[in-house]
């Protein structure tokens, strides 16, 4: 049986020579490939300031860090996206809340953040963050996001993990145009893979200094940041706050650095893969991607909501066959206020309805780069079979 995952890294033989080089090289960290990938990611997408690190994880606990997110503050984050982008705030000591999402998007929803900001400017509990995540690679409604940010004060920080590749009217994600930081994932099943790792994007050259500083364990060489000290004593080193060993290795900074190259091909890709879905899938009894018209997403999920009424089998049935068929589907994602350690603070099923309503009927179908037709008209007769009544 022919096993297709839901995603899978595209590897080719530059790839492999550019980490190959490094391997050969004077320097497995903190060398030169570092600042390279960095500086491509950061030119690609109009930024002044990218700093690489281990995972997009610790890219979001140092950008809440950064915004000096703490004890007492609160963050606002969407249910649907994967844990991290909540718990960077509870690894800061804050709270965090959750804003319902929009129906058609699966983002956040701005009337929805519009509604909870007014109630929480009332009793004086407003956020001191928000985090939009652009699931799926859609971009979020962030000029509306913005236009709120300013009226009430809070910061904004672009869980991207989905989006690099994206666009919002027209301009790169990642331009941080609409918010402080923007933080990127390059886990494999990425749109670009550097084996594990992230970075965090900013335009502001402070955050920028601070998350540095963070990432590598409060340390800097850098004279200029360095406190005085006696003139016969040898100081090359200062650690001058409490930081964290987030650094990437140039091993993975190499692979990020090869992949960038294709970033533009690997969308295209996607793009292509997604509309043969839209029009395959397009007489069955599922609701296929919505695309705002103001985003050019990057596709790095296509999701499928089943129109359950029309089906004589459960969520979990469909799920259940496809991956007995080999269709290694997911789903992106469990309300992260369901998880049992969210539920131990308070919340509740039908906290967020409208994502409710979406993890009852959601499915991450295969999206990636090499998937062939042929494995695509698997994917789809196995979604017909799946859902035929």
């Amino acid at each position: 049986m022919t096993i297709i995952p839901y995603g899978r890294q595209d590897i080719n033989q530059a790839d492999i020579d550019a980490v190959v080089e490094v391997l050969r090289s004077d320097f497995l960290t903190q060398g030169p490939v570092i600042p390279a990938f960095e500086k491509a990611v950061a030119s690609y997408c109009d930024a002044l300031y990218a700093v690489a690190v281990s995972n997009a994880t610790s890219a979001l606990h140092i950008a809440c860090l950064a915004l000096n997110v703490g004890k007492g503050d609160v963050v606002w984050t969407t249910p649907i996206t994967f844990p991290a982008s909540s718990n960077c705030a509870l690894h800061c000591g804050a709270t965090v809340d959750f804003v319902d999402i929009d129906p058609r998007t699966y983002n956040m929803s701005v009337n929805c953040l519009a509604e909870k900001l007014a109630q929480a400017e009332k009793v004086g509990n407003l956020p001191k963050v928000v985090i939009p995540v652009h699931l799926c690679g859609q971009p979020c409604d962030m000029e509306g996001i913005h236009a709120l940010s300013r009226h009430y004060g809070f910061k904004i920080i672009e869980d991207a993990s989905h989006a690099i590749g994206g666009r919002y009217k027209g301009e790169p994600m990642g331009n941080c145009c609409y918010s402080d930081i923007t933080v990127f994932s390059f886990h494999p099943v990425k749109i670009i893979t550097s084996g594990e790792g992230g970075m965090a994007l900013t335009n502001n050259v402070q955050l920028a200094k601070c998350m540095q500083l963070l990432r590598s364990h409060g340390i800097t060489s850098d004279a200029a940041d360095m406190h005085p000290q006696a003139p016969d004593e040898l100081w090359n080193y200062q650690q001058i706050g409490l930081g964290f060993n987030y650094r990437m290795t140039d091993i993975h900074a190499a692979l990020g650095l090869s992949q960038i190259q294709r970033l533009n091909e690997f969308v295209t890709k996607r793009h292509a893969i997604a509309k043969q879905y839209d029009q395959k899938l397009s007489s069955l009894p599922v609701v296929i991607p919505w695309q705002h018209l103001d985003s050019y997403s990057s596709f790095h999920l296509y999701v499928i909501r089943l129109k359950l009424g029309e089906i004589s089998k459960t969520h979990r049935q469909v799920f259940e066959a496809l991956r007995a068929k080999g269709i290694l589907v997911n789903l992106h994602y469990i309300p992260i206020y369901r998880q049992p350690y969210y539920e131990k603070m308070g919340f509740r099923k039908n906290y967020c309805p409208e994502a409710e309503q979406y993890y009852s009927e959601a499915i991450s179908i295969p999206m990636y780069p090499g998937l062939t037709g042929v494995e695509q008209n698997q994917v789809v007769a196995a979604i017909q079979e799946a859902t035929n009544v």
